[in-house]
This record gives structure tokens, C-alpha cells and sequence, in this order.
């Protein structure tokens, strides 16, 4: 209203923009179980995409403003926990991983360090080097992919 009276017209926003709003909005309101099957592409209403993916990183790595807490806590139930890491594994291993995706896992690792090594000593699992073996994929991962890209570039010249 405010903005007609002083001249300023509301920007439209591109499909593109709007759709990726919608995509940040569903994802934000998702369990583990809905990131889960988002990820593996169950979910009919939104196609798996790099986007997604990072915003599902950076759910899990960011600190909620709302709550000034991570998604996961070291108090949480171990199932949560445990669904949570292999969520960043599923992603890892994803071909629609992103550079920025492989950063987001690295931060993961680091973020959670200590719940990590506290859940691989209590429960004698190897989420330890099962996630640093996923990131060693997903780098190999984004590597392929850009090599692909150059040698398209090339081809394509």
C-alpha cells in the first residue's frame, strides 16, 4: 500500500525465483523422514535438484534464528541423530550434488565432530569415516561432473 503512495512498484518475481522460494518454504517444514525421501526422489511434488539438496545442508548445518539451535542436538535421541547422518551420507552420494553441497557436508563433519565421535564410541558404529569416505565421494562426484562439463566445452566449440 505504502509503496504506491510512494511510487515504488512491487518487483514479480520470475518462475524460476518463485519456485525456489516454494522449495526453501517445503524444505524448511521437513523432518528427517521428508528430507529422506525427498533426497531419493519419493516425494512427487518436487523434483530432487542442487538447490534442494544445499538447502537441505543447510538446514541441518545452520543454526535455526528462531531457536538459536542446529537441528541436531547431542541430547537428541540416537535415532535422530543416526537418520541425520545418513541423510548426509544418501546426499553425498547423490549425482545432483553441488560444489556448494560438498561444502555444506564439510561443515556438517566439522559442526557435529563431537556428537559424532560420542555416538561412534557409545553405539561402536564407524559414522566417522562413513561420512568422511561420503565426502571423498561426493568430491569425486562434483569432480566427474565438471570434467564432463570441460570436455563439453571443448566438443562444443
Amino acid at each position: 500500500m505504502f509503496g504506491k503512495l510512494l511510487g515504488k512498484n512491487k518487483k514479480e518475481l520470475s518462475s524460476g525465483e518463485s519456485s525456489h522460494l516454494e522449495l526453501v518454504s517445503k524444505i524448511s517444514k521437513m523432518n528427517l523422514s521428508e528430507m529422506r525421501n525427498y533426497t531419493n526422489n519419493k516425494l512427487s511434488s518436487f523434483e530432487v535438484c542442487e538447490d534442494g539438496l544445499v538447502e537441505v545442508l543447510k538446514k541441518l548445518t545452520h543454526i535455526n534464528e528462531d531457536t538459536d539451535k542446529r537441528y541436531i542436538q547431542i541430547e537428541d535421541m540416537d535415532s535422530k541423530i543416526k537418520k541425520g547422518f545418513d541423510l548426509i551420507i544418501s546426499i553425498s552420494s547423490s549425482k545432483k550434488i553441488s560444489v556448494e553441497g560438498v561444502e555444506l557436508i564439510q561443515e556438517f563433519i566439522k559442526v557435529y565432530e563431537e556428537i559424532i565421535k560420542k555416538f561412534d564410541r557409545e553405539y561402536k558404529q564407524t559414522y566417522s569415516s562413513k561420512l568422511n569416505d561420503a565426502l571423498a565421494s561426493a568430491i569425486e562426484g562434483v569432480n566427474r561432473l565438471s570434467e564432463i562439463q570441460r570436455k563439453m566445452n571443448v566438443l562444443g566449440e
